[in-house]
């Protein structure tokens, strides 16, 4: 059953004076997202579950996909990749979009494969690593999906490793790919912080002269947003300009997602705007401090009765800045929660509501191991079962 507890957590549902709407924000972007990840608070979304091409930003998929198989150990930095002819003719010149400048019969590393897909955009990179990791573009595309499905992008599909349009096969939505986004940064901190926050990358040479290409990261946050770290712009005359990002500024990390602007100078001025729209239209709130006992779960055939929750950090609830506006809490899991039980484990959440931003669900862990009965407190447990 879906068990909800309110007793212990009573306090933080004091109604505080001062109730205020959401903070507005206006932007010509036709879809638009934005979400809290300390707090799980959507800030704002404007047609947020319409299907949409991507464009490059299928790329952050492609990235994904590999970051799993590195952290599994199924695929290492240093494995090499080689440029067969036909990718190489297929990726190569004007036509072929943003590129990573590789060449024919070149061996590259998955390392700078990833610069070159997540830094430089590169067509040609995706349609390598993806090669390289499942044998072709169509197999790795499975592989894409199968990741879609797993972190619940319920309303995406890809059927490229790098957002080329496709005749509508590929779709995301804008909830989507800030989901997308949100599963890299906590899945993958280490990977993240190295790729997604480079300024730049050299690869390739020129024609004639045979000078390195140096190319810059499109993100319009970089260097223009304090904290800003990542994600992925994308562009194709059917999608428009369309940019995933996120900031951290005093723990507070924020993802946005803006899609349909009409021009890479409209990208930047929107993502910024919006960005620090973000950080100064809202505050977090003290909640809940880290480790804090928030309630207590029952437990089936443990060998306790109960396990406490946890905060596993400090807890915070969003709301628009300068206000005090009232809130309710609940703990909810489904329950009684069966053993074993690992100490940190997620097995409920403290779900806020305000009138201003809905509900901000965030995690609860268990306090403690809870092993397994042994044979006679199962036999108990049994019996007070059929008597209860």
């Amino acid at each position: 059953m879906r068990k909800i507890a309110l007793s212990s957590i009573a306090a933080i549902a004091i109604a505080t004076p001062g109730i205020a709407a959401a903070p507005p924000f206006e932007t010509p972007a036709p879809v638009a997202f934005m979400t809290d990840l300390s707090s799980g608070a959507t800030l704002y979304a404007k047609d947020a579950d319409r299907r949409m091409p991507p464009a490059s930003m299928a790329k952050m998929m492609t990235a994904y996909v590999a970051f799993d198989l590195i952290k599994k150990g199924e695929l290492k930095l240093n494995d090499m990749a080689t440029v067969s002819p036909e990718t190489w003719k297929k990726w190569h010149g004007p036509q072929a979009g943003s590129t990573m400048f590789l060449s024919v019969n070149e061996n590259v590393s998955v390392e700078n494969l990833l610069y070159g897909i997540i830094v430089l955009s590169g067509n040609d990179a995706c349609v390598v690593l993806a090669e390289k990791i499942a044998g072709s573009e169509e197999a790795f595309t499975n592989l894409m999906n199968q990741r879609a499905k797993e972190l619940g992008l319920s309303n995406s599909h890809f059927g490229t490793s790098n957002g080329w349009p496709d005749e509508g096969r590929t779709y995301v939505t804008a909830r989507d790919l800030a989901k997308l986004a949100t599963a890299t940064i906590q899945n993958h901190p280490q990977l993240y912080k190295k790729f997604y926050s480079k300024t730049d990358f050299t690869w390739g040479k020129t024609l004639g002269e045979g000078a390195a290409i140096t190319q810059a990261n499109r993100d319009p946050l970089l260097g223009r947003v304090r904290g800003a770290d990542g994600l992925k712009t994308g562009h194709t005359e059917e999608a428009g300009y369309g940019f995933t990002g996120s900031a951290e500024q005093d723990g507070r990390r924020l993802v946005m997602v803006l899609a349909g602007l009409t021009s890479s100078n409209q990208r930047i001025a929107e993502s910024v705007k919006f960005m620090n729209w973000g950080f100064g239209a809202w505050r977090a709130r003290p909640i809940v401090a880290a480790g804090k006992r928030v309630e207590t779960a029952e437990v089936q055939l443990g060998d306790s009765a109960t396990v406490g929750l946890v905060a596993p950090r400090a807890l915070t609830v969003t709301m628009p800045a300068g206000t005090n506006s009232p809130i309710t809490a609940k703990v909810v899991y489904t329950g009684p929660i069966k053993a074993p039980i690992a100490k940190g484990q997620h097995i409920a959440d403290l779900v806020i509501a305000s009138p201003d931003t809905g509900e901000q669900r965030m995690p609860l862990v268990a306090e403690k191991d809870v092993a397994e009965a042994g044979f006679f407190g199962r036999v108990w447990a049994s019996l007070t079962s059929l008597f209860a």
